[in-house]
């Protein structure tokens, strides 16, 4: 399969046309569930899929190390291409990597201010052209709502989308009226899409809770597949 085809069939699209196009640039978008869900491959998938698009992608960790990252990406892309039968893989793979940047910070240690002047001194000043970040390990229990809403300036003033990942703690799964879980009531206003992960018997269900303005719970029909750890639609 080449690689157009590829991203035309990729069960992504779904979500996308789930979220009205996306997350959009200047939005923040959340994958939560508890720990060891498989919240991490998501993230390493969507952002798998937009560099297949050619899209530029800084891939922001709070967790400490990078190389388990870069084993996700690798693990990630291997199953895509196996999968689908890439046409000319490892050019694939090069090209992908040209359009990636793995940066790493402790969160305790620096403020949403000092992290943010990175970000846009790699893209200022590095020119690199970032057309979407993801961030993965942002502890939101020791977060701030202002942090989160410096980030989603940010992401306005340089066009990017952003997905975060959010550890819900298993003995506190409590969620609002709306199945936003509680600890992300403080920050659901600068979150335009909500996506929850539940384990089933078999796989993990996507169920999309916020979908911009609206509070929808919808059974996205998508899953993760516990072998591939790929995004997957639901058989």
């Amino acid at each position: 399969m080449v690689k157009e085809e590829l991203i035309r069939r990729s069960p992504l699209r779904i979500l996308e046309k789930s979220i009205h196009g996306g997350v959009g640039a200047g939005n923040i978008g959340v994958i939560a569930s508890r720990k060891g869900t498989g919240k991490t491959a998501c993230l390493v998938h969507i952002a798998t899929d937009q560099l297949f698009q050619g899209k530029h992608v800084i891939h922001v960790s709070f967790s400490g190390r990078t190389d388990h990252i870069i084993s996700w990406y690798e693990d990630i892309f291997s199953e895509i291409a196996r999968k689908r039968d890439l046409a000319d893989a490892m050019t694939v793979h090069d090209e992908l990597i040209k359009n990636r940047v793995i940066m790493n910070f402790n969160q305790e240690g620096i403020s949403a201010e000092q992290f943010l002047g990175s970000i846009r001194a790699m893209i200022d000043d590095g020119n690199f052209g970032a057309e979407s970040i993801v961030i993965d390990g942002y502890d939101f229990e020791k977060g701030e709502p202002a942090s989160l809403i410096a980030i989603q300036s940010f992401a306005k003033e340089h066009g990017l989308s952003v997905w975060f990942t959010a550890s819900v703690h298993r003995d506190h799964p409590q969620t609002d009226d709306n199945g936003v879980p509680l600890l992300l009531c403080p920050y659901i206003d600068s979150i335009a899409v909500l996506v929850t992960l539940k384990p089933t018997e078999d796989h993990i269900k996507l169920n999309l809770v916020k979908d911009h303005d609206d509070y929808v719970r919808e059974d996205l029909h998508l899953m993760l597949d516990p072998k591939s750890l790929l995004i997957a639609r639901e058989a």
